[in-house]
């Protein structure tokens, strides 16, 4: 039986108006996951229009004191995790910071990646933040600079061949940007089209429209039964490019496929966490050197050893600072 191909090949071959066609059908992908994932589903819809699209506005009319509120910080983790998997703990880490220090390190991280397109220092700068790894920082940077920086979903690192594993570090992101922006430039130049044109794609569009992809496939492929010239996302076989179904597990419980818990960093190693605020200047790092990169899983540096991919929660890692990990890539998928 013909079945619309993995992620992996809508990554790959889709077209700019195969990618219009599903980032229109978003809204349904969420409505899917909204089901799956929660008790009210209301919920999720309700933080998900704030976020992708109040949000944005609103960051946009502060001009030059463009920043986020603590209120609008814990929002956003909320929304994380009711796409996610939900953590207690990360919310309680990130109600922790102080009102002043999320307005200050919020504004100099915004203001670096609007004003300087400087992706890497304004990641590491939200990174200080309690309860912030990259994944979650990527989002922060998706509602101010969608152009520059597309929030790190799970569903779109597992579409990405290249990506072997999936780490929340800094050097990972930024892979997964270039991704991303790769995508955006290959979609922007298909378009001739001058009302097309207008609806130009950047690295977070094209985030949204294969997270949409990989919901509605897994969840609904019937709404992708009118994508537009589909011949090249049709297949006889298990639907996948590479050998690996991204349903291929079906009674593996939920919870092994979780990543580690990449946010509660080592709240004894990062001053920004260990006290109320650090020393340092806003961000916690001097604005002219270069920070060690942070892993969102461990707190270690972007060069550090990769973590266990077992599927098993280790027995001496806390429960508040880890989750299980995946076996593999294809199989995991943030609940």
């Amino acid at each position: 039986m013909a079945v619309v191909r993995d992620t992996s090949a809508f990554f790959l071959r889709g077209t700019a108006s195969q990618y219009e066609h599903v980032f229109n059908l978003y809204q349904e992908a969420l409505k899917l996951k909204a089901q799956e994932k929660n008790k009210k589903p209301e919920e999720l819809i309700k933080l998900d229009n704030w976020y992708q699209n109040d949000l944005p506005k609103l960051i946009k009319t502060r001009g030059k004191d463009m920043h986020l509120s603590h209120e609008e910080l814990v929002q956003m983790m909320k929304w994380k995790l009711a796409r996610g998997k939900f953590r207690p703990r990360l919310l309680q880490l990130v109600q922790m910071n102080t009102p002043r220090l999320v307005k200050l390190t919020t504004q100099q991280a915004l203001k670096r990646i609007i004003n300087k397109k400087e992706l890497t220092p304004a990641l590491q700068s939200l990174c200080t933040l309690k309860g912030i790894g990259p994944g979650f920082a990527s989002a922060v940077l998706a509602a101010g600079a969608p152009e520059l920086a597309p929030f790190m979903a799970d569903e779109c690192l597992m579409a990405i061949p290249e990506i072997e594993s999936i780490d929340y570090t800094t050097n990972e992101y930024l892979k997964f940007v270039d991704h991303m922006k790769a995508v955006a430039e290959r979609l922007n130049g298909e378009v001739t089209d001058e009302e097309e044109k207008a609806k130009k794609w950047n690295p977070h569009k094209v985030e949204m429209a294969i997270w949409a992809y990989f919901i509605l496939r897994k969840s609904n492929a019937e709404l992708l039964n009118d994508l537009p010239d589909k011949e090249n996302l049709i297949t006889n076989g298990n639907g996948t490019d590479n050998g690996v179904d991204e349903d291929s597990n079906p009674t593996q419980d939920s919870s092994t496929k979780d990543s580690v818990d990449s946010e509660v960093q080592d709240e004894s190693s990062n001053p920004a966490i260990a006290g109320e605020e650090s020393s340092n200047p806003p961000g916690g790092f001097d604005e002219t050197s270069n920070p060690p990169a942070v892993s969102e899983e461990n707190g270690s540096t972007a060069n550090g050893s990769p973590l266990s991919k077992t599927g098993e929660e280790s027995s001496d890692v806390p429960a508040a600072t880890a989750e299980e990990a995946p076996s593999a890539k294809r199989q995991k998928v943030e609940e």
